[in-house]
């Protein structure tokens, strides 16, 4: 029997099909270790700004246990998890493995630290992308290059990287090939999938209750949250700019630009653009089953983007700025969608219009992305770890 631990900020609704399938795994026992409770409970959420809880599931079907945490700083910072105890519970349980998701706090260098001197293997599945990396400053990568290049990532026995960009990220700081294995980045799509066979007779009922007639064309906004990172002022300028009549624009989520993109609508008298505030992860589905069109255009710290998983077990195109970590993986451009340089409306506009009026090639599109998703499974994660483990 092999004993994995597994060290995380807070529970995550993506990572929780994967806990399950592990604490089902016969010869391996799992037990996950939180910094703190975000996303357990009820919290404020300063980029929504307002109180949210998540998912009432988060902890269901695994062995968990919530670490005393003495972080004094709010949010996610390098100090905000500072759980001391971490070092004697890797002592004492003798993992076989210890698996991290991150580097960006303290607790992740405590168990990075107890796990090189308890001599317990580290796996990491983080989710950096190389395209972001590479604009950071110059002496920024050069400290890591010695950092982690040079005294920490030679002591990880395994790199689970979540994509293409990832793995890259990973090579330029000098992992051999033979530690690297692919881990991708996924969700349930069972039960997206199971939510698109259920939803779809209801598509325009769900219209309706927004106003929303069944000819429209629907462009979703995937950017969970309206701040600046998720640069919803490039699609709403796009959008605006698209000639095609017959077209709708949701946004998902809350955020501090909010009352911006209304004051902008309403100056610009924008036609049909649905702000439609925080949504519960149960609702969601319903606005994939709503729309023709996905749209991430974010920028810099969009290392993935799972919404874009999402969204293609859906059969929906998609669009994703050259930002988002996931473009490489999911978005074959012109095959299944479009991938747009950061920034540039006038580009993201003209490939908004090659679909917007073409209702036969966003099903085509939508076909491409419902195959692509397919192969992004959490199985692939679970066969990795246990290699991994068996390894060990």
């Amino acid at each position: 029997m092999k004993k994995l631990g597994i060290f995380i900020s807070h529970p995550i609704h993506y990572q929780t099909p994967l806990y399950q399938l592990l604490a089902k795994q016969s010869g391996i026992k799992t037990k996950v270790y939180f910094y703190s409770r975000y996303g357990a409970e009820k919290y404020f959420d300063p980029q929504f700004q307002k109180e949210v809880i998540l998912d009432t599931g988060l902890l269901n079907g695994y062995t968990y246990e919530f670490l005393k945490n003495q972080g004094r700083q709010k949010g996610f910072n390098f100090f905000s998890f500072m759980n001391w105890g971490i070092p004697r519970i890797i002592k004492s349980n003798k993992f076989d493995a210890v698996l991290i998701n991150s580097w960006s706090y303290f607790s992740d260098w405590l168990v990075i630290l107890a796990a090189i001197l308890f001599r317990t293997s580290i796996l990491i599945r983080a989710e950096n992308p190389y395209n972001q990396e590479i604009f950071k400053p110059l002496w920024k990568r050069l400290i890591k290059k010695i950092l982690l290049g040079k005294l920490i990532f030679p002591r990880f026995r395994t790199f689970l990287y979540i994509g293409q960009e990832n793995k890259k990220f990973y090579q330029y700081y000098g992992v051999p090939e033979r530690k690297l294995f692919f881990a991708p980045y996924c969700v349930d799509n069972e039960k997206f999938s199971q939510a698109y066979q259920e939803l779809l007779p209801k598509r325009n009922v769900l219209r309706q209750a927004l106003g929303i007639s069944p000819e429209t064309v629907v462009v979703l906004s995937l950017g969970s949250k309206l701040i600046q990172k998720k640069r919803p002022f490039d699609l709403l300028k796009a959008y605006e700019s698209v000639p095609q009549g017959n077209k709708a624009l949701i946004f998902l989520g809350d955020g501090e630009l909010r009352h911006l993109i209304e004051q902008y609508i309403k100056e610009k008298n924008i036609p049909n653009v649905f702000l439609v505030g925080f949504q519960p992860q149960a609702k969601i589905p319903e606005f994939y089953a709503m729309a023709d069109i996905a749209v991430l255009p974010s920028g810099e710290g969009e290392t993935w983007g799972l919404m874009v998983n999402e969204a293609m077990n859906f059969s929906l195109p998609i669009i994703v700025s050259d930002m988002v970590g996931c473009g490489p993986d999911l978005v074959k451009h012109r095959e299944n969608g479009f991938i747009f340089p950061l920034g540039d409306t006038e580009k993201l506009r003209e490939y908004m219009m090659d679909i917007v009026g073409d209702n036969k090639k966003r099903r085509e599109f939508g076909s491409v992305s419902s195959h692509i998703v397919d192969r992004y499974l959490y199985t692939m994660v679970l066969h990795d770890i246990t290699v991994a483990l068996g390894a060990v």
